[in-house]
């Protein structure tokens, strides 16, 4: 598959998605970029913003099958993985796949459920394999969790340490609807006459899968490189900054670059790529020093500051 078909599929996929989540498409592409680049998303924003809808739509679109995992504290890595159950009639023990076993995995305030149970569904992101009894099963691909947390609510919860936010590939906020963004919504719901929006589905499975594949086709200019290593290089010299992004920041930046081009129907990136995904692609990563806290400085603001003051090479 080319650029411009992969720029012509995301284009058809992202119209479908925004007849349900209205006015939010930057982070919709973002969203998109992140699924063929082949990670997942950590969503922390207010209730009511259209987080599981979101998901829902995009697996409703894609043709990926959904499961929504409502994270609590009693919540045990079996309820996630699955477990083993034993068949009188036949004798043996047979598995039982947990809601991990799905294309779209929906965790819905992860840092609500304890650490041993966010780590049973962060292992499976990053090796898209559980291990059970000894025995590993494979995920079903494409596999794309989005997580979603809360940024107000911190009592009873378990917030998610650095190194297990490292392996979403970016964090993003979807913010509140302007007023006319929110009238729009009702007008929608006035027109259709029920709560479910009717979406067409757009790919399927190994169509997403070729799209995927399209990426290693986009060229990157090794100065491009060099800017993306100066970037995360940066982010470790800060005055502000205790531990900067690790080099898995830079390679989000070159997976999501690729993306962000491929859907642009290009098959080169270009540093407009780069700044578009550095911030979503890198505050995450970064531990402020403790003294900053009290001066809620803001990670988002030091990777700005940084896109600000790293020369952009001249490619092309």
């Amino acid at each position: 598959m080319k650029p411009d078909e992969v720029a012509q599929r995301g284009k058809a996929i992202l119209d479908q998605v925004e007849r349900a989540v209205v006015g939010k498409r930057p982070t919709l592409e973002l969203i998109l970029a992140t699924l063929l680049a082949g990670g997942h998303v950590l969503l922390e924003d207010y209730p009511g913003l259209a987080k599981t809808l979101t998901a829902r739509c995009f697996a409703q679109v894609l043709g990926l099958s959904f499961r929504r995992i409502q994270f609590t504290p009693d919540l045990l890595p079996a309820d996630i993985l699955g477990t083993y159950v034993f068949d009188r009639k036949e004798g043996r023990f047979d598995f039982r796949p947990g809601p991990i076993f799905a294309q779209v995995v929906l965790a819905d305030e992860i840092n609500r459920a304890t650490p041993k149970t966010q780590s049973a569904l962060l292992e499976a992101m990053q090796e898209s394999q559980v291990t059970l009894e000894g025995e590993t099963r494979a995920l079903p691909q494409p596999f794309f969790v989005i997580a979603t947390q809360n940024p107000i609510e911190y009592e009873g919860t378990f917030p998610l340490p650095e190194a297990q936010l490292d392996r979403f590939l970016v964090r993003l906020r979807f913010g509140y609807p302007t007023p006319k963004e929110e009238i729009e919504i009702l007008r929608r719901r006035l027109e259709r006459r029920r709560e479910e929006v009717a979406l067409e589905e757009v790919t399927g499975p190994e169509e997403l899968l070729f799209m995927r594949a399209a990426l290693e086709e986009v060229f990157v200019d090794p100065d491009l490189l060099s800017y993306m290593a100066e970037l995360v290089h940066r982010t470790r010299e800060h005055s502000a900054v205790a531990v900067g992004a690790s080099p898995r920041g830079t390679l989000a930046l070159l997976r999501l670059s690729r993306a962000r081009a491929a859907l642009a129907g290009r098959d080169f990136v270009v540093p407009d790529d780069v700044k578009a995904v550095a911030v979503p692609a890198l505050a995450h990563r970064l531990i402020l020093s403790p003294d900053l806290w009290a001066q809620e400085v803001r990670p988002e603001e030091i990777v700005e500051e940084l896109l600000a003051r790293v020369p952009v090479p001249k490619v092309g």
